[in-house]
């Protein structure tokens, strides 16, 4: 049974629909039932099992792989398209949203707004430091628009997929042009490619998190790094004992220490790997 993965924003989890025997390929845009209503969403990918998925951070695998997949109704018509709001519907509904968060003074900040297909509900996504309390405010929203409203939370990295901007590298953010699924960042990933020292402003994106990029080469990193004596072991270079105190993972050697006859502070020399690996090394 080939599976389609669908996302109905840009800010949104991935959801699981069957394909319904029908010809769904990556980028269809297609109509599917939801439990909240008739949504159109566009295809990430389409496999052949649910082994086969990328699931969100924000949904449990074992969890979804117990429910029961809704089949997509169809791909997407251009007259469906058609009916989708303009620009200037979004940005009309995103004016009203921001002057009623003003009117109450609430510390958060608008993103985006997702209005779903059969034009019964309304949800504005926005970033806060913490929880907030927009009860007031989805009254007032509810009223004006006569729909149902939903305001939904998302992070500071989806921010920056959703406005897009350029990177260090002077091209569109990652997450903006091919990205679809935000991994989790770490400072270990940092400290592995050795750019750590640089500065979390050298290291981290516009949205003021790590870059995306690091997880790239995390891997070669990691397998360059098993051929690294640890810091601290003592090798044998050249029939002089030291220790190691440094690592340099792409030119493959490492800084060894060797003490001084006189007592003073010792010398630390940089020893090729590739050099020394058919040689004894480690002391």
């Amino acid at each position: 049974m080939a599976i389609a993965q669908v996302r109905f924003a840009p800010w949104d989890k991935i959801y699981n629909f069957s394909t319904n025997d029908l010809d769904i390929k990556k980028g269809d845009k297609v109509i599917v039932r939801t439990e909240m209503g008739t949504e159109i969403g566009e295809v990430l990918a389409v496999v052949d099992s649910l082994e086969d998925c990328v699931f969100d951070d924000r949904e449990n695998k074992d969890e979804a792989q117990s429910l029961e997949l809704k089949p997509i109704l169809r791909k997407a018509t251009k007259i469906d398209l058609d009916k989708l709001p303009s620009i200037e519907e979004r940005e009309e509904a995103l004016l009203v949203c921001k002057k009623f968060i003003q009117k109450h003074n609430l510390p958060m900040k608008l993103v985006d707004v997702h209005f779903s297909f059969d034009g019964s509900r309304i949800t504005f996504a926005f970033i806060a430091d913490g929880r907030v309390d927009f009860r007031e405010l989805v009254k007032d929203l509810t009223r004006h628009f006569c729909r149902t409203i939903r305001l939904h939370q998302i992070g500071i990295r989806d921010e920056a997929r959703i406005k897009g901007d350029c990177g260090h590298c002077g091209r569109i953010l990652c997450c903006k042009s091919f990205l679809k699924d935000l991994v989790s960042i770490t400072s270990e990933m940092s400290e592995l490619q050795q750019c750590s020292h640089r500065g979390s402003e050298r290291i981290s994106g516009v949205c003021g998190r790590l870059m995306c990029c690091l997880a790239y080469e995390e891997k070669g990193y990691k397998e360059l790094a098993k051929n690294m004596p640890p810091i601290g072991a003592k090798v044998n270079v050249d029939g002089k004992s030291g220790v190691v105190v440094g690592h340099h993972i792409l030119r493959q050697s490492v800084d060894v220490e060797f003490p001084a006859d006189n007592g003073d502070s010792g010398t630390i020399v940089e020893v090729d790997l590739n050099r020394h690996k058919k040689k004894k090394f480690f002391k």
